[in-house]
Order: structure tokens, then C-alpha cells, then sequence
């Protein structure tokens, strides 16, 4: 069966005679009715979409392999580094029959046991565990389940010894962190408003924190910060180790920016602490952490690629800010644990880098900062979070990964320096014969970017089908792990490629800045380039190179697509902003104001307008292949951006190459079961397959 289908038999779309005049400018938005999911027509045209996949998805002759392979791949499973809490030890293992990972406790004596299951709370896997906190004592543990994707939890408190509940369910919690006090009786939280108590607006926008006491009403739980706050803000309270000093931070959406706010416990009441501003009104970010009579502040104030300072808390202004670990000049601070158990002479700060999206590990001298250790790690990839005993230690533990490596978690011991492996996957997987090579490009603005590219070990014959993929946005890194997606690519042929745009974190806050609000655009700049050196390199031609990326990224390739068609043969576009004039008026799109601007300012509005892909489709242009992929329960983007694109372009569009729109239900923006995941795998890189692999 052909995989290309005629432009005429795309399903009818109602085109709107819309133009709004907004700052000046004639904005026509010809399927804003496919905004509404519960009007009649939209339904009707979902289905639609939903026969049209099926038919063109039958032709995918590949897709039995790949599904096949990708389930090899992900029944390696999936392990945690673990966090412990008092004598109790918490982490999170997946097997290769699991549809999620379970939670386990390490007892005392080094036993584990199965603390909460989502498989079994729900075999449907529709319910997920979205996050947890133990008490101090490790003998609680606030957690909280969410359904559907909708990443709106219910949070109960469960008693670790018996896995008695004994508290709860509270709701409205989304982007929340739980700050325990000592004895497990009150944690500190934020939460957003009750319906219908802030008028004419959505009360999910606005947070405030509270005390909640176990056992009380937490309708009554006393206001500690927010009152009055603006719509959009976010609150991560965190309390001492010796449960002394309160921290609040505080931020607007997801700017790159903080206030950051300290109370001592000591000094005023749990319910009325004191809390006084030790950054307000900053553009930069510091996260703090208490030891001994210090506080320990990880920030990019005055250094894009982060240092640390101390401070004495009682008198935290920044001008008594000492400098502990300076910026380096090439590398970005990621994490740091302080390590200062009996067994060590004197306490040492664990610190981790990142180099060019690669993770490095030293040993510092505590009081001065000196280092005095390189950290010798499994292989050239990715750690993940740095964790110690919250009760002080010798220890650490963190997971590591790379493009082809299962993720294994590790043991640093300080008292000779070393590495152990300390779990693995509970899965085994062999991986084909596949490298992976770190190069360097440029920008047409002579900036140098870094692309991760994955590809088979014998020498090549001639161009490949290749996939480009990106993000570049909101300070996130794209550093390697272990990636099925990948693996099963390269192992048949193809090359897989990863570019560090700006707009990630991989260089830091300015790189990040760089490709954000006004600088947009070399976000975009960057990607046509990386895929100009693929072609260029002779790794593929435009007819072999197709491009993908979700959420921001999808942003990405729905701006390069339209950019540029003819460049790309094949495009992955998921749960993707497309709409950026209305892009605020759904989900969470507010909060972003601070990364990519507001239809309100008129200049903001021309940056918005001059990259936004819904509204830079030409007819006439020969599209490439284009498959749009949206969740029913994604509550940070709404499915209405792919619905309107894919409208758009199924009508402008003079290829035979088709652009399709698949959907999904009970599943939403983040965590999701493995079976569905391999499901949505093996469509995308089907559907890439049949649009790369025939030139």
C-alpha cells in the first residue's frame, strides 16, 4: 500500500473568514474553532483524523520490527539512586513486566520491601506516581497519585511501617515540594486556590504555601506566604536538616529568576514564621542549603555557569556572600552533596559539572573550596541527582547514562574516593553494534553548537537516514542517556542526532538566554544548521533527514518545517505550542511568559509572530511528511495547537506526502505507562521510516 495520500481526501475543515487586529497587525486564525475539543465539529473532525492514521498506519510495513525491538529495549526496566531518610532508604525499581516503576524501602537491616505499586493501585496504568517526600525520620511518606496524565494529584501521608494511610487525600497540589518538620507532625506545601474564589480567572494560576498539620483540615491550614501574589507564581518551600531554618523560593511562571525568602523556627512560630527576602527583585536564580551554622547557596548570580557561596544565615545579604566554588569558565555547577560522616577526616563537598552536555565528578576541601579529586565515572555520559544520608554520611549515590547504557546507580565513598556499582536495571538488553560521537558546528552567527550523533559502527557506504532532534528551551539540558528510540534507529541503519540548541542549559544561563524572548530565533538558526552540517558531512541528504521534538520541541520543528519545508523529508511533532498569539489563553501557557513573551506587548507580539508556525504556512509549498502526536490529558499544552497546524497545513499543502494527527487518551504531558509508551515509539518511528528510508 503507498504511504502518500492526495491532499483532496484530507478530511473537510471549515475555513473562518477571521482577522483580528492586534498592535497593528492583520492576525487571520482560520480554524480557531478547532479550539473547543467538545464542539461537535471538532469531535467529528478528531474522528476523522483518527480513520486517517489508521489507514495511512497500515502501510507502515516497518512498524511490527521496530514495536518488537523497542519492547526489548524498554524490558530492560529501570532503577533509582535511592534517598534515605533516618536508618530508611526509598528508591524506585521497573521491571520488564511493569508498566511503572515501583516504590521500595531499604529497611534497617538492608532489606527491601514494596512500599506502593501504581500497577497494582491501578492495572489500567492510567494512574501514575507523580512525586513523594519521606519524613525526616524516614517513617512517613507524603506522595501523591494522579490520573488520566492530568498531573493533578491527590497527596496522602502514609505511615512507611505499616503502609497505613493516615492522612489525606489533599488536592489542588500540582508543583508543589513537601518541607517536613522534625517529628513528622506538619510539613510546609503550596497550593493553588478552590474554584470559584478568584473571579473571572482560572484559581489553579494562583498558589499560596501553607502549614499542614497531620490529622487537621486542610481547608484550615494557616497562610504562611502568597497572599495577594500574582497569578502565575510558584512556591518550593524546604526546611533545615535540623529543622531550624525555613526556606521559601519564589517565582514567577518559569523565569529564569527567584526571590528567595528565610525564616528562623527557632525565633517564630511554624504557623507565623518571620520570613525575610535574602534575594528580591534579582534576575538570577539561587537555590540554598543548610549545614553546621552555614547556608550553602548554589546561584548564577554574577555567574551564568553557576558557583556556590556561604553565608551566615543570620545575616544572609549578598554582600557577605563568600565564594566557595567559583564559575568555570567551561563548565556548568549542576549539583553538589556535603559528605562529613565520622569515617572521614575532615568533610568534603561532592561537586557535579557538566562539560559541553558531559557530567564530570571532583572532590573539594569543604571550608576552602580547593579541589583536591577527579572522580573517576563509569564511562563519558550523564549523572543524575547527587544524593547523601539526610543524617550526614561518607556516601553518595547517583544514577548514571549514556545514548546506549541502561541507566546503573553508583556509590561514591569518600573515604578513598572510589565508585561502585550499586544497582542495575533488574532487565538485561544487547545493544547492537552503535557509537556515539560528540561534534561541534556553527551557527550563522558564528556561535559554536554541540550535536550528540549516534550511528552505526561500520563505516557508512553513503548517506543515511538520519534523525535531527532538539528542544532549546527553558534552561533544559539534552545530555545523553540511555534512549531506545535511538538504539533501535541506528541498529537499523539510520543516524540519530541530538544538537545542544541554545535556549537549553547545556552552557549555562546565558546560552540558555540566548535563545529565548527576542533571541528566538537562534534557536531556530541553530537547528538548520546542524542539519546543514548533516548534509554537508555526507551523513544524509534532505530527502533521508527527517526532524522531532515534544512540547518546546515541537514548538521547534513546527517552526523549522515552516521555515524551511523543503529541508526536511519528515517531521515528529508532539504535544508541540504552535499558535504563539494564543498560546497564553490555554494550559499553562501563561507561566511562560518570561521564556518566549506576551501577545500584550506589542513588541513581544512581533517577536511571537515572526516564528509562530500556525501562522506561517504558504500554500502551494511542498510540505514534507508531517505526523502531529497529542494527549487528551495534557494539561500543560493544549491538544488545540497540533488540531489547528495540522488544519492548516492538510489544506495549504501541495505535496502527496501526508500530514497526519494522532491522538491519545488518559494520557497527558508527563509520566505515562510503559506499554503506552512503546505504542506511541514505534508509530513515530514507523511512520519515520516509511518517509526516510525510500529516497
Amino acid at each position: 500500500m503507498s504511504t502518500d495520500r492526495a491532499p483532496s481526501a484530507y478530511p473537510p475543515a471549515a475555513r473562518l473568514n477571521l482577522v483580528e487586529q492586534l498592535h497593528g497587525h492583520r492576525i487571520a486564525d482560520p480554524y480557531r474553532w478547532l479550539e473547543d475539543p467538545a464542539d461537535p465539529d471538532t469531535a467529528a473532525w478528531s474522528r476523522a483524523q483518527d480513520e486517517l492514521l489508521a489507514e495511512h498506519r497500515a502501510g507502515w510495513s516497518d512498524r511490527a520490527a521496530l514495536r518488537e525491538r523497542l519492547a526489548q529495549l524498554l524490558a530492560v526496566g529501570a532503577v533509582t539512586a535511592p534517598v534515605w531518610y533516618g536508618e530508611h532508604g526509598f528508591f524506585q525499581r521497573r521491571a520488564a513486566e511493569q508498566d511503572h516503576a515501583v516504590l521500595l524501602v531499604i529497611e534497617p537491616d538492608g532489606t527491601e520491601r514494596v512500599l506502593l505499586d501504581p500497577n497494582a493501585v491501578d492495572p489500567t496504568g492510567a494512574t501514575t506516581l507523580d512525586w513523594y517526600y519521606p519524613s525526616p525520620e524516614g517513617t512517613l511518606l507524603a506522595y501523591a497519585l494522579s490520573v488520566g496524565g492530568t498531573e493533578e494529584p491527590l497527596l496522602r501521608v502514609m505511615e512507611v511501617a505499616t503502609g497505613d494511610v493516615v492522612d489525606g487525600p489533599i488536592d489542588r497540589l500540582r508543583h508543589t515540594a513537601i518541607a517536613w518538620l522534625p517529628g513528622g507532625e506538619a510539613f510546609y506545601y503550596s497550593r493553588f486556590l478552590a474554584p470559584g474564589t478568584v473571579e473571572g480567572d482560572d484559581p489553579k494560576l494562583h498558589r499560596r504555601v501553607y502549614l499542614h498539620r497531620l490529622g487537621t483540615d486542610p481547608e484550615a491550614d494557616p497562610l504562611i506566604l502568597g497572599d495577594g501574589s500574582p497569578r502565575g507564581r510558584y512556591f518550593m518551600p524546604r526546611v533545615s536538616r535540623d529543622g531550624r531554618w525555613l526556606t521559601i523560593s519564589e517565582t514567577q511562571g518559569t523565569d529564569p529568576r527567584n526571590d528567595l525568602w528565610l525564616a528562623d523556627l527557632s525565633a517564630s512560630p511554624p504557623e507565623a514564621p518571620a520570613l525575610r527576602a535574602v534575594q528580591q527583585g534579582v534576575d538570577a536564580m539561587t537555590y540554598p542549603h543548610f549545614h553546621g551554622d552555614l547556608v550553602y547557596l548554589q546561584t548564577n548570580r554574577d555567574a551564568p555557569r553557576w558557583r556556590l557561596c556561604v553565608a551566615d544565615p543570620a545575616d544572609p545579604a549578598y554582600a557577605n556572600w563568600r565564594e566557595l566554588i567559583a564559575e568555570d569558565a567551561g563548565a556548568v555547577l549542576d549539583d553538589y552533596e556535603i559528605l562529613d560522616g565520622p569515617a572521614l577526616e575532615s568533610p568534603v563537598l561532592l561537586v557535579a559539572t557538566t562539560r559541553h552536555a558531559l557530567s564530570e565528578l571532583t572532590v573539594h576541601e569543604l571550608h576552602t573550596g580547593e579541589e583536591v579529586a577527579k572522580v573517576a565515572l563509569p564511562g563519558v555520559g550523564s549523572l543524575g541527582p547527587l544524593t547523601s544520608r539526610r543524617d550526614g554520611g561518607h556516601e553518595a549515590w547517583f544514577s548514571y547514562g549514556d545514548h546506549t547504557t541502561p541507566g546503573t546507580v553508583h556509590r561514591f565513598d569518600a573515604r578513598d574516593n572510589t565508585v561502585a556499582l550499586w544497582a542495575r536495571p533488574p532487565g538485561a538488553v544487547v545493544v547492537g553494534d552503535v557509537v556515539t560521537e560528540q561534534v561541534t558546528y556553527t551557527s550563522p552567527d558564528g556561535t559554536d553548537v554541540r550535536m550528540f550523533v549516534v550511528a552505526p559502527a561500520a563505516a557508512a557506504t553513503g548517506p543515511r537516514p538520519t534523525l535531527l532532534y532538539g528542544y532549546g528551551g527553558f534552561n533544559i539540558s539534552l545530555t545523553p542517556w540511555y534512549s531506545p528510540m535511538a538504539i533501535a534507529w541506528a541498529e537499523a541503519g539510520g543516524v540519530w542526532a541530538v544538537a545542544n540548541l541554545r535556549g537549553g542549559g547545556e552552557e549555562g544561563e546565558q546560552w540558555h538566554r540566548d535563545g529565548m524572548l527576542a533571541h528566538k530565533q537562534n534557536v531556530f538558526d541553530d537547528f538548520h544548521a546542524a542539519a546543514d552540517w548533516l548534509v554537508a558531512s555526507g551523513t544524509t541528504t534532505p530527502a533521508q533527514l527527517a526532524i522531532m521534538g515534544g512540547s518546546n520541541g515541537g514548538l521547534l520543528v513546527g517552526a523549522a518545517l515552516t521555515q524551511r519545508p523543503h529541508a526536511y523529508a519528515a517531521v515528529v511533532c508532539s504535544a508541540p505550542l504552535l499558535d504563539m498569539v494564543r498560546y497564553e489563553l490555554f494550559g499553562l501557557g501563561s507561566t511562560w511568559a518570561g521564556e518566549y513573551g506576551t501577545a500584550a506587548d506589542p513588541e513581544q507580539l512581533g517577536w511571537l509572530l515572526s516564528y509562530s508556525p500556525y501562522h506561517h504556512v504558504h500554500e502551494g509549498a511542498e510540505y514534507p511528511a508531517v505526523l502531529f502526536t497529542v494527549f487528551d490529558g495534557d494539561s500543560r499544552v493544549d491538544p488545540l495547537h497540533a488540531r489547528k497546524l495540522a488544519a492548516t497545513l492538510q489544506h495549504a499543502t501541495s505535496s502527496t506526502r501526508p500530514v497526519l494527527l494522532r491522538r491519545e487518551g488518559d494520557v497527558g504531558h508527563g509520566n505515562r505507562s510503559v506499554s503506552r509508551t512503546l505504542d506511541l515509539y514505534a508509530d513515530e518511528l514507523a511512520f519515520l521510516t516509511a518517509y526516510t528510508r525510500r529516497a
